[in-house]
């Protein structure tokens, strides 16, 4: 009744069904008749219009414990504060010269891309699409641009085939980058604060997930709910997370996992490091 989308695969990445015949021989290469055939990345996004909720910290800790994992990860910040580039360890994203914003810009001028531009190798073993200021022009550009939707799913998929996952760190607010992450997305996580104010704008999210799904994305998922930055010490924390689990709990999963409150989870951002090596014995 909401116009949410049921999701049952795991946690982290929900794979296509193959063909039993399949063999894979690569890290995304299998063999299907006799021949090598490639399977493209899963993409998916991180989404709340909701700033303070964990999107970046989440989008970095998910890709970089893939990468850890030994899959090839790409993280590309779909936000002009640069919010994930700073957190990896780039505090002047503004002094960046190619960015996300370069790329997007020439299928938009219908300029040939160049392999590689603007991708950074990180140190933890991931690949980083930055992004800077520079994306809130290009976010006016696209507004009168023909396919202004897809202009991101088209670069996307021009990478598509050198990864196993592309991770999408969206921006806080439901605008035109926002519809862009959806578009291209296969599945979305949302993270979600326990908090009041994050379920108010929560069923405005899922409008905006269906409207993509239905008219521009008919593949989009949802992956599931993270609750993040829970004090579960706390009634008013538990009470939050109960009230999510009752009224949303029968139309979209809710992971079982809850990432608890935790200053080590915040110091990340400002030490340019993941959790793993940050705090890695820490409860986060």
């Amino acid at each position: 009744q909401h116009g949410l989308m049921r999701s049952t695969g795991p946690v982290a990445i929900k794979r296509k069904t193959r063909c039993p015949h399949q063999e894979r021989t690569g890290t995304n290469i299998y063999k299907k008749g006799g021949e090598e055939v490639i399977k493209p990345a899963e993409i998916m996004a991180i989404c709340n219009q909701k700033g303070g909720v964990g999107k970046t910290v989440t989008t970095i800790s998910l890709g970089i414990g893939l990468a850890r994992m030994g899959k090839r990860v790409l993280l590309a910040d779909i936000d002009a504060q640069g919010s994930l580039t700073a957190s990896l360890g780039y505090q002047h994203p503004d002094q960046i010269e190619k960015t996300l914003a370069t790329v997007m810009g020439r299928i938009i001028t219908d300029e040939p891309l160049i392999p590689g531009e603007g991708i950074i190798r990180h140190e933890e073993g991931i690949d980083l699409l930055p992004a800077n200021i520079e994306l809130s022009g290009l976010e006016v550009t696209l507004v009168n641009t023909m396919s202004r939707e897809t202009i991101l799913r088209e670069y996307l998929n021009s990478v598509r085939d050198q990864y196993d996952v592309i991770l999408l760190d969206c921006c806080p607010s439901l605008g035109m980058l926002t519809i862009n992450a959806l578009a291209a997305a296969d599945e979305v996580v949302i993270p979600m604060q326990a908090h009041y104010l994050s379920l108010k704008g929560f069923e405005q999210l899922i409008r905006t997930i269906s409207n993509v799904k239905r008219k521009i994305n008919p593949g989009l998922d949802i992956a599931g709910i993270l609750i993040t930055m829970a004090d579960m010490r706390t009634n008013y924390s538990r009470e939050i997370v109960n009230l999510l689990r009752d009224a949303y709990g029968n139309d979209v999963r809710i992971f079982d996992s809850i990432i608890p409150l935790s200053i080590r989870a915040a110091e990340t951002s400002a030490e340019g490091r993941s959790i793993y090596l940050h705090d890695p014995a820490g409860k986060v």
